[in-house]
């Protein structure tokens, strides 16, 4: 992976801003806020924080300093923190959450215990609840330009809602037990674990001034980053331990839930996850070589590339 190097250097960025963004644990109430740090901070791969940075290096690189001007002046790198975090604060609680004995009722998350175990059932609900809050927090005070921070806020709380992430799980949650169609899993996958990589990648375009076609070609990108993630989770679901995943294995067919594999077998889940990274490949090439909009792709976009292959082809 040749930008190792710059996404572990982003991913230490993000980490280092959340730490400072997050209250101290010992800051009342010091339970709940020592709860929101062991959810944020632990060992996670920052997929999607990490996708805001590199959408945005794919479009060049963001000034170091400095105040944005006009609403189409690029954003400072440190709005891309901003955004970055405020990514990263909602996937946590959308963990805490899910977690939970009344969703998918799981004991072990990132190799430890999950939040409600660790602490108790109450303070995991609030924390949850805070960390998301939070992430708006952050994001509304990114400096950027008023209208561009709006922009992301917009995407964000889309991504989130009933209409995205709380949609999916709802969806998920109803039809356990029940058989679904490959069409139906897609729509589903594409609500509770695709909005949020799709706004990942699409925030970090708009505040690197991205509109018209350039905005719709990674938002394609971030659309099927999220379905090819999805259908390499189902696969290890099935296939790895719980120590290698660090959340508990085979949980999914256990609890009776439609998954790739579960629909299509192992080989057909394999096969179908080629058929999205083929995609992929195909989306991120046209991405590079669109100009539209005053915004020029002319940035690096090896990180994204990587990204992408990590996604759906990761090992945990």
């Amino acid at each position: 992976m040749r930008s190792k190097p710059t996404l572990d250097a982003w991913r230490a960025r993000v980490d280092a801003f959340l730490d400072t963004r997050l209250p101290a644990a010992a800051e009342p109430p010091a339970v709940l806020h020592a709860a929101m740090r062991y959810a944020v901070l632990g060992d996670g791969k920052r997929l999607r924080p990490l996708l805001v940075y590199a959408a945005a290096a794919a479009l060049g690189e963001p000034p170091r300093q400095g105040s944005p001007g006009g609403p189409g002046d690029p954003a400072t790198a440190d709005a891309l923190d901003h955004a970055a975090a405020a990514v990263e604060l909602v996937h946590a609680y959308s963990l805490v959450h899910d977690d939970l004995p009344a969703m998918d009722d799981d004991a072990l998350r990132r190799g430890r215990p999950t939040l409600h175990v660790a602490f108790d059932e109450a303070t995991a609900i609030l924390a949850g609840d805070a960390l998301q809050a939070e992430a708006f927090a952050v994001l509304a005070a990114a400096p950027a330009a008023p209208a561009t921070v709006l922009a992301a806020l917009r995407e964000l709380a889309r991504a989130a809602g009933s209409r995205g992430m709380c949609g999916g799980q709802a969806i998920d949650m109803a039809m356990t037990g029940q058989a679904q169609s490959p069409e139906a899993l897609a729509a589903m996958h594409r609500m509770k674990t695709g909005a949020l990589i799709e706004a990942a990648v699409v925030t970090g375009g708009l505040l690197r001034g991205a509109e018209g076609k350039v905005l719709d070609k990674l938002r394609r990108i971030g659309t099927l980053l999220g379905l090819g993630f999805q259908i390499k989770d189902d696969l290890l679901d099935a296939e790895a331990d719980s120590a290698t995943l660090g959340k508990t294995a085979g949980k999914d067919e256990a609890q009776g839930k439609s998954t790739y594999v579960t629909l299509l077998g192992t080989d057909g889940a394999r096969a179908r996850l080629d058929v999205v990274a083929a995609e992929l490949d195909a989306a991120l090439a046209a991405f590079a070589a669109q100009r539209s909009g005053g915004v020029a792709v002319d940035g690096d976009g090896q990180a994204l590339a990587d990204l992408a292959v990590l996604a759906v082809r990761r090992g945990r």
